[in-house]
């Protein structure tokens, strides 16, 4: 199995079943361990004198907001290469060969883990047999994720949405760079820090503007159950039209209950996803609309993708600055026009 790391160490039913589906895992890289003999690698250049290869250390990420931790732990002794890039669903995404060889190419692999990215597990698995593969979300306490009532069995993988959360996958990031890599331990520790530092204070923003949205109005309805965490975080009731999973479809029922549910409540706003199509968020201001209620498209948030990279919104901090920022102002908050650092681009707010 190498190096790959079992999911969150949660206790009770949660930790059964996550030790069931590390046995699952085992069993799986052993039968693939009997053919396909081109997965196999070399494994990082580490001895008893520490890490013998060359600098940058390459890492390989799958998707940008792992991607983004692991820059800034590793700061100029790692060099991060990203599986999937701005809109692209990980919940749906296959691996290429391209994939597969940056994969098989790389010194050590992160994923977000809890089962995001399903469809890549398989091949992760593979690649631990030559090298570490961690698990970002690995050192989170179980006290600190969620297993939504109609998804028994398991954990919300979108951690990444409750920034004091998921600042602490840097630890994880940290404590397998320092395993890899120990006589830079202490520069990947400091990293760390200096990171919780800036995440401590984007927490402490969206608790801030997010709490200035009249408390009858704070009613955040998405494309999919991507922001539960973001609710339970900064105090908003979430509702999303898919389950956690994009590969859920919604039914009419569903959406016939956000448009009761809006009607009654007088919400004012919803939201579209970058990585998500439109079409149930369009249905569904179509239907309020048909009650004689007015809706608006508040804008699109960032969830299970972060923004384009070289923008702002294409780091971790902008994308959750984006969100924050956005629904804040579209529900009746207060913030700023361009977000904690004066970094957002102007986005379009509906009228109040």
């Amino acid at each position: 199995m190498g190096c790959l790391q079992s999911e969150n160490g949660s206790s009770g039913l949660s930790k059964n079943r996550l030790n069931k589906l590390f046995l699952l895992m085992v069993g799986l890289a052993f039968l693939l361990g009997c053919g396909d003999p081109s997965m196999t690698r070399e494994g990082p250049k580490t001895t008893d004198r520490g890490y013998q290869g060359k600098y940058p250390i390459v890492a390989v990420a799958t998707v940008g907001m792992v991607a983004d931790l692991v820059r800034n732990v590793g700061g100029e002794h790692v060099k991060v290469v990203q599986v999937m890039g701005s809109g692209i669903d990980p919940h749906l995404y296959k691996a290429t060969r391209d994939d597969v060889q940056k994969l098989l190419d790389c010194e050590i692999v992160f994923y977000s883990g809890l089962m995001l990215e399903g469809k890549l597990s398989d091949v992760l698995v593979k690649v631990a047999r030559g090298k570490p593969v961690v698990a970002v979300t690995e050192q989170i306490e179980a006290s600190k994720l969620l297993e939504p009532e109609d998804f028994q069995g398991h954990l919300d993988p979108h951690v990444w949405m409750d920034v004091d959360a998921w600042s602490r996958g840097g630890e994880a990031v940290a404590t397998a760079l320092s395993k890899l890599d120990p006589a830079h331990t202490d520069q990947y520790r400091q990293n760390s820090q200096a990171y919780q530092l800036q995440l401590a204070e984007l927490h402490e923003y969206g608790k801030k503007a997010l709490g200035s949205i009249p408390r009858d109005q704070r009613i955040l309805i998405t494309s999919h159950d991507a922001f539960n965490y973001f609710g339970r975080a900064y105090g908003l009731e979430v509702q999303g039209i898919q389950g956690l999973s994009t590969e859920s479809e919604a039914g009419l029922q569903r959406i016939n209950d956000l448009v009761s549910l809006i009607v009654e409540k007088g919400v004012r706003s919803v939201f579209v996803e970058s990585s998500v199509p439109r079409k149930n968020v369009e249905a569904i201001v179509e239907g309020v609309r048909s009650r004689g209620k007015d809706i608006n498209i508040g804008g699109e948030l960032y969830s299970d993708a972060m923004g384009k990279q070289g923008d702002y919104e294409g780091t971790y901090i902008g994308m959750l600055d984006h969100n924050i920022t956005l629904v804040a102002r579209s529900l009746g908050g207060e913030a700023p026009e361009r977000g904690l650092h004066g970094k957002l681009k102007t986005v379009h707010i509906p009228e109040k």
